[in-house]
């Protein structure tokens, strides 16, 4: 369904009604009709309407998600509203996520940078910590703005385009930023795909998750796990795949979850061990989600 909620505002701010806008426009009553059962408008419609009233097609309507979480992130980011779900996601996620590939920022520094864009630097703090901070961010935001749409391969490079990008890594010829690694690289020792083979796997993966009718958090939580096993990027795959999970969640209405770095431990023996003992993994990723839950509680959101 279609809101338009923000074509009501500016109507009402410049005291014009459905009907002068209608004529002024050259509307059909039938389009004005719509504008009031909330029914889709013709994307000509909007933009005459937006010339008309002078601003952008995207303040007029949007898709209102049944998802309750999802729709909230959304409306709080586009108002930047601070103290909110979305704030909040943003500032726990990003620190958690990246502490545990070797960050030094503190999650009071994440904080500073996210509410202010500055940061108080401390001591021996890398410029890439900083830089792949802020893009955590934008990698959140992404996710918010496509998450219902089918999982990529094209979706997958963009968010490790966007944190790698600018990068020490993105300086070099070899570190292939939004795409797939050109070197073969182990993770605790374990062997993982090779670089010729990253594709093929990666193709089979998503064509058995897109597959799939009704996603359940088990689901999404294989995904994470036979993804950390193919590691298709050179470096950053836990973060990305930390994001695909998020992504994942807002698409099929389950509460997300987050890994807190204090238990890394835990986390990553679950990823070693998935294959053959998987109740570890989902053990410490629904405990994430427990975390979820209590900011949830604290915000006072309904969740099921």
């Amino acid at each position: 369904m279609i809101s338009y909620a923000g074509l009501e505002k500016i109507l009402k701010e410049k005291g014009i009604g459905k009907t002068e806008l209608s004529t002024k426009v050259g509307l059909s009553t039938r389009t004005v009709a719509k504008i009031a059962k909330g029914e889709k408008l013709s994307n000509r419609s909007i933009n005459r309407i937006a010339d008309y009233l002078k601003v952008s097609p995207q303040l007029l309507c949007r898709i209102e998600s049944d998802n309750i979480i999802l729709q909230m992130l959304r409306d709080e980011k586009y108002i930047q509203l601070s103290g909110g779900l979305y704030h909040e996601l943003q500032v726990r996620m990003t620190y958690n996520s990246n502490h545990i590939e070797g960050s030094k920022l503190s999650k009071a520094q994440t904080r500073l940078i996210f509410e202010t864009n500055t940061i108080d630097i401390g001591d021996g703090i890398p410029v890439d910590d900083i830089l792949e901070t802020v893009h955590h961010f934008r990698a959140i935001d992404y996710c918010i703005d496509i998450a219902e749409e089918e999982l990529t391969e094209e979706i997958i490079k963009k968010l490790h385009y966007i944190l790698k990008h600018d990068t020490k890594d993105s300086t070099l010829s070899w570190f292939a930023v939004g795409d797939y690694k050109k070197r073969a690289n182990v993770v605790g020792g374990r062997e993982t795909s090779k670089p010729s083979e990253v594709p093929k796997h990666m193709k089979a993966l998503l064509e058995k998750y897109n597959a799939k009718n009704n996603v359940t958090i088990e689901d999404i939580i294989e995904f994470h796990a036979e993804f950390e096993y193919i590691h298709p990027f050179q470096d950053g795959n836990g973060r990305v795949s930390r994001l695909i999970a998020l992504k994942e969640c807002l698409k099929n209405n389950i509460v997300p979850f987050i890994i807190e770095d204090s238990k890394k431990s835990f986390y990553y023996r679950g990823l070693s061990e998935w294959r053959s003992e998987k109740g570890w993994l989902v053990d410490t990723c629904l405990d994430g989600q427990d975390t979820f839950v209590r900011l949830l509680d604290m915000l006072n959101i309904p969740h099921s």
